[in-house]
């Protein structure tokens, strides 16, 4: 057989094989739903989803039965977002965000939340004292209300510390957790100088009392895994030789929780080099557990809990915790349920989720999965045409959550 004949017959079988690969599936040979067992759906259930024979599904009917899509729709619902008054209307030049959930104490709405002045400037201008980013050089404030909806400013709950501590640089995104008298404050932290490639953590204090004073602890309640290993010494927070953990480079965002007699830390990652994924920026989050307040807390091993959400809310529902996930991941915009805390599962998509949302500790109900959605806070920012929104402000808004029903019908709001 000359060289000729042989590539002829290569590329003979080499097409045929091609062929065979790309004919399309007959009814015969349809995917096998051995993995899906229909027992557990009634004819009800195909017929809301319009499965007309369940013996034929294709992967999306597959996904909408495995997940659900016939049932939670008392899980759905539109958010909205309203203008307060008071010291939290907008003020230019004032940054006022990520505001904690609402407390209420002797008649009083109480939320803490991260305040500076003034615009960011990003990385790499050479001068170490400009800001970086709007949450720069911020420390925690506090502000009550006795109607939900004009807000006092009270002052400064938590400030930036000393020089060379971990918290010299900023102290910000707080959350709020009342538990037996006591108040405790978790934020996170920045020590000075503010790089690319500079470590976030997350730092506590408390207090008998919601106007203070509040005591911080001495050290970090949560520090990133620092795995992984930066490549050269430029401050370029993408040049990596390996990733390391998913929490490698940043802990943010810390929510404290008090569940199944245990204190839960949702905390949201980010790692070295971080990459795309199918839902955009890669970003995750996890969950430390400790026996007392203060810790010491262990990053669970089933971290990272959740692919998704730039920020979260979490509530306690039914013996379990609810979770809203805001922007970014491919489970983005999610209202979520855990029964152990810990294993989410989507329950429901929504749409517009406001940033940086605070709920309130009274509207946390079994009525229904929503309940602790119906108001809240949340923060948005005023960006000027030509600018980024590194120089952007931002200020304090009111968010709320209208229910919809099974026959399509919106939940009328509260007054």
């Amino acid at each position: 057989m000359t060289l000729k004949t042989k590539n002829t017959l290569v590329l003979a079988v080499l097409a045929g094989v091609l062929a065979g690969c790309q004919q399309p599936s007959s009814p015969d040979n349809n995917a096998s739903n051995d993995e899906l067992d229909l027992s557990n759906f009634t004819q009800a259930d195909f017929d809301y989803l319009g499965i007309k024979d369940p013996q034929y599904l294709s992967a999306a009917s597959k996904r909408a039965l495995q997940r659900n899509y016939h049932k939670n729709a008392e899980w759905f619902g539109l958010f909205s977002v309203q203008k307060l008054t008071g010291d939290f209307e907008y003020e230019p030049g004032v940054i006022r965000r990520d505001p904690t959930k609402v407390l209420f104490i002797d008649g009083l709405y109480y939320t803490w939340y991260t305040k500076t002045h003034g615009p960011g400037h990003g990385f790499g201008t050479g001068d170490p004292e400009l800001k970086v980013f709007p949450w720069d050089k911020s420390e925690v404030w506090y502000a009550t209300s006795k109607d939900g909806w004009h807000w006092e400013e009270q002052g400064l709950a938590v400030g930036r510390g000393e020089p060379g501590e971990y918290d010299d640089r900023s102290v910000f995104t707080p959350e709020i957790l009342r538990h037996q008298g006591k108040y405790y404050l978790v934020y996170q932290t920045i020590k000075a100088p503010y790089l690319n490639r500079t470590y976030n953590e997350v730092g506590m204090a408390i207090a008998d009392n919601p106007h203070g004073p509040w005591q911080k602890l001495d050290k970090p309640i949560l520090s990133p895994s620092d795995t992984g290993e930066w490549l050269g010494e430029e401050d370029n927070r993408f040049m990596i030789k390996s990733q390391g953990e998913w929490d490698s480079h940043k802990v943010h965002d810390p929510t404290l929780m008090y569940f199944n007699d245990k204190f839960y830390l949702y905390y949201k990652g980010e790692r070295k080099g971080e990459k795309v994924t199918m839902g955009g920026r890669e970003i995750r989050w996890g969950v430390a557990i400790a026996d007392k307040p203060e810790g010491p807390y262990i990053k669970s091993p089933y971290n990272p809990i959740t692919h998704s959400g730039h920020e979260l809310a979490v509530w306690h529902y039914k013996g379990g915790i609810a979770m809203v996930s805001c922007k970014d991941g491919p489970e983005k915009e999610t209202l979520q349920y855990a029964k152990d805390g810990i294993n989410f599962e989507i329950m429901s998509y929504v749409d517009n989720v406001p940033s940086a949302l605070g709920l309130v500790e009274t509207l946390e109900s079994d009525d229904s999965p929503t309940a602790a959605l119906q108001w809240g806070l949340s923060h948005q920012y005023v960006v000027k045409p030509g600018q980024s929104w590194l120089q952007g402000d931002n200020y304090i808004t009111r968010f709320s959550f209208r229910a919809k029903t099974n026959n399509g019908e919106f939940v009328k709001k509260k007054k």
